[in-house]
Order: structure tokens, then C-alpha cells, then sequence
């Protein structure tokens, strides 16, 4: 039987990597799955190509304003929801003008770097509580990073909002807990996994695959991750099988985070 059969599911930042093999996933195990994205045709296309069980809509999760809007097609179009990915999230690097270390940081780029990424989650958390907190069982996923919980001295904003979303998660884990709300939260923790968001690695084509293997040797299991693998963990969280699993961090990183070789090299 599909892990996810009967279960509805919205996922943030779902056009393209991690949150499009999230969507893909969901649907082949059984979810009726809501795209979400500011890129708002390349969350069509992705519905389109996922048949039936998946729709799109236009959300840019900093803004509340978006959030109440599709509260109240979430409501009217689908009664309710059982799952919410909030996934959506920048480095800054392509997003703003910089810099982002912690003596010269942009302060206008830290705000919207963390207007996204922790302030989308916040937002994300509130509404799917309102939504969810009658529903049998239902699951919020937080995507924080492996730089929520380790230092990155080069993407310091980047960094600080991840961790945000990683002790956010922990309370509204708790306080669904302490309002008996059939609501679980967690977060996944990824780190070296190839996705659009490292082009700003790759400053030219020719060097990616350099760069890929550089980065590779400092990864215990020797190679980079897939958004699959991400997706899986989202798949995990968000089924029932998970049902005793509330405030977790869970990493997804090859082994990076399980030695003292954590730290970031520049």
C-alpha cells in the first residue's frame, strides 16, 4: 500500500530540487500533492507532469499575505491538509548583493535571507497548525541544512536562519504536544547535496565537476547527495510510520556531521 495514501500535502519551494523530488515522491506514494513556489510556472509545469494528484500554487513564504491566501484555498479546494513541507529557503549568494561573513555582512541581505528561511518556516508552522490541528495525524517537515547546526563563516546568514528553523521546529514540536494537537514537526538537516543551489559554487561549467569531486573527499560515504535521498527522510517524517517521531533533527549528509571533520573549509 502507498505510504502516503489519502494524505494531502503541501510542499514550499517545490519547482526544483529538493522540494521537486519531494513532489514527485509524494505523489508516487499515494499523496495528492500542492506545488508551491514564487517560480509559479515552473510549479505548473511540475503539477502538470505529475497528473491528477498534484495542483500549484503561487506562495512566497515571507509573506503572510500569501500564507492566508492559501490557507483559504487549502481549505475550500482540498478541506484541509495532513502534511506541509516547508522546504522554500536562499544561501543569499545569487539572491542578494552581499557580503555575508560576520565582519562584513549586508544587513539589508542577512534580513532577506532570513526572511525566507526562518521567517517562511515561522509562517509556515503557524498556518499549518491552523490547518491541521483537527485532523487525525498530520506532519509538518522543516528543511534546515547542516549549516543550522554547524558554523559557516562565509554564508553567516545563511547559517543563523537554518538554525532558526532547526530550534523553531523543537518548539512547535512541543507546544502541538502541550495543546494535544494531532500534529508532529521535525526537521531535516542536509548537507552536500547537489542541487541548484550550489551553482553559486561552480563559477564556471568546466569546474563543476572539479569542485564536485573536491567537495566529495570530505564527505565520509565519498560522494555527494541526490535530492532523492532528501526526499526519502521527507517521506519518512510524514507517514505514519514515523507517529511516536516529534522534534528530531534529522541529518542527511553522507557522515559529514558525525566527526570532528565538520567544519567547513572555504
Amino acid at each position: 500500500m502507498a505510504r502516503l495514501a489519502g494524505k494531502k500535502a503541501l510542499i514550499t519551494g517545490a519547482a526544483r530540487g529538493i522540494g521537486a523530488a519531494i513532489a514527485k515522491l509524494f505523489v508516487a506514494e499515494g499523496a495528492t500533492v500542492i506545488v508551491s513556489d514564487i517560480d509559479v510556472e515552473g510549479a505548473k509545469s511540475l503539477a502538470f507532469s505529475l497528473g491528477d494528484s498534484a495542483s500549484f500554487i503561487a506562495l512566497d513564504v515571507a509573506k503572510e499575505s500569501d500564507w492566508i491566501q492559501a490557507v483559504g484555498v487549502l481549505q475550500t479546494k482540498f478541506q484541509g491538509i495532513d502534511i506541509v513541507v516547508n522546504n522554500a529557503g536562499i544561501t543569499g549568494f545569487l539572491e542578494t548583493s552581499g557580503p555575508h561573513d560576520p565582519e562584513n555582512l549586508d544587513l539589508a541581505s542577512w534580513h532577506k535571507v532570513h526572511q525566507i528561511n526562518a521567517d517562511g518556516v515561522a509562517l509556515g508552522c503557524k498556518y499549518a497548525i491552523k490547518l491541521m490541528k483537527d485532523s487525525k495525524a498530520a506532519s509538518i517537515v522543516n528543511i534546515s541544512s547542516r549549516s543550522g547546526i554547524v558554523g559557516i563563516p562565509a554564508a553567516a546568514a545563511y547559517a543563523s536562519s537554518k538554525a532558526s528553523v532547526r530550534n523553531h521546529t523543537k518548539s512547535v514540536a512541543l507546544y502541538c504536544a502541550e495543546q494535544n494537537y494531532p500534529i508532529r514537526c521535525n526537521s531535516i538537516h542536509p548537507g552536500a547535496i547537489l542541487t541548484p543551489m550550489w551553482d553559486a559554487m561552480f563559477v564556471e561549467e568546466s569546474q563543476k565537476a572539479e569542485t564536485i569531486k573536491s567537495i566529495s573527499a570530505e564527505i565520509p560515504l565519498g560522494h555527494m547527495g541526490e535530492p532523492i535521498d532528501v526526499a526519502f527522510a521527507a517521506l519518512f517524517l510524514a507517514s505514519n510510520e514515523s507517529k511516536y517521531v516529534t522534534g528530531i533533527e534529522l541529518n542527511i549528509d553522507g557522515g559529514i556531521l558525525a566527526g570532528s571533520s565538520a567544519r567547513p573549509t572555504k
